[in-house]
């Protein structure tokens, strides 16, 4: 893709859209799709609204009783595995089980993720951010392509506005060399998600598959937990209250809202051809204006969305991924 297909569409939602008025129009009986965290916050409304249209819906999870008691009331055809994306021998195990069960998988969602947490190692040491984040639906995606390559799948992997705290640090990724900051590690961990959507796009094309990185915005749900109550309310999120403040109310979207740019991203036919891009509120998202007063917030920037970087970004994956 190039920077010019992050072109704004006419697509006829906008940020307040609730995944249910996205998906309306759509049919998804025989589809199946997998979406990671799709018990929790806008995983969970991601994983009702697919059922609600006659997907099938795997739902790979950490915590089998709190998975149980989260997806009682979902109606539709849910199953769930285990699955823990920090563990490789977990994403294996959860990989083969589906490449045993299933001719092909429809919809993939790399929905689950951790955010500005403390400082922790995961796999062969990887920063838990980008090694969760990045690595982890990285192993989980690769592990199923000979599934996603039976269709014309649609991958979606989320990123978050978040990317512009961060690029890709490329001399030193995992923190082994500078001091670790929380936030920028989460930057670097959401633009490789969107470098990661990028690169698998053109691996998919050849059976008309295609991948889409999202931003869901701004949406309070256990994405938060490893924040404390004064850094929110340093943030705006909070009042002095502990309430969400008049800001994230007129700001920050329910989870149902939260969860429409996937669905949207995951099923559009608005986006045929436009494989790779970066989208958020239901639309392809424009390249950031660094002189716009909007750019700290809205727009992809354009280390997000550059296709050396991608194509960088992947083959550096692969070899983590060799040596782990």
């Amino acid at each position: 893709m190039a920077q010019s297909d992050q072109a704004p569409l006419n697509s006829g939602f906008h940020a307040k859209s609730t995944a249910s008025e996205v998906l309306n129009d759509i049919d998804l009986s025989g589809k199946t799709a997998i979406v990671t965290g799709g018990y929790s916050g806008l995983g969970l409304e991601t994983t009702r609204a697919l059922a609600s249209k006659g997907a099938a819906v795997i739902v790979p999870v950490r915590t089998p009783e709190k998975a149980k008691d989260a997806l009682a009331d979902v109606k539709g055809n849910v199953t769930t595995a285990p699955l823990d994306l920090a563990d490789l021998a977990s994403v294996r195990s959860f990989a083969n089980s589906i490449l045993d069960g299933h001719n092909q998988i429809d919809i993939l969602i790399n929905n689950a993720g951790i955010m500005a947490c403390p400082e922790t190692r995961v796999g062969p040491g990887w920063e838990s951010q980008f090694g969760v984040n990045h690595m982890g639906h990285f192993a989980l995606t690769t592990a199923l392509m000979h599934l996603l390559l039976q269709s014309d799948a649609r991958v979606v992997a989320l990123s978050s506005t978040g990317h512009k705290l961060s690029d890709i640090r490329w001399d030193d990724i995992q923190y082994e060399t500078t001091e670790y900051d929380k936030w920028q590690a989460y930057g670097q961990a959401k633009s490789a998600n969107a470098l990661f959507a990028n690169a698998l796009s053109r691996r998919l094309k050849p059976t008309g598959g295609q991948a889409f990185s999202v931003h869901p915005g701004g949406i309070f749900t256990p994405l938060q937990r490893h924040l404390p109550k004064e850094e929110m309310i340093a943030l705006g999120w909070l009042g002095e209250d502990g309430e969400p403040s008049e800001l994230a109310k007129a700001g920050f979207k329910s989870p149902e809202q939260g969860a429409s740019t996937s669905t949207w991203a995951a099923t559009s036919p608005m986006l045929n051809g436009k494989a790779g891009v970066y989208c958020e509120d239901c639309n392809v998202a424009a390249v950031t204006d660094p002189e716009s007063p909007t750019a700290r917030f809205m727009g992809v920037n354009a280390h997000a969305c550059d296709d050396d970087s991608a194509e960088r970004l992947w083959e550096l994956s692969e070899r983590l991924l060799e040596s782990a």
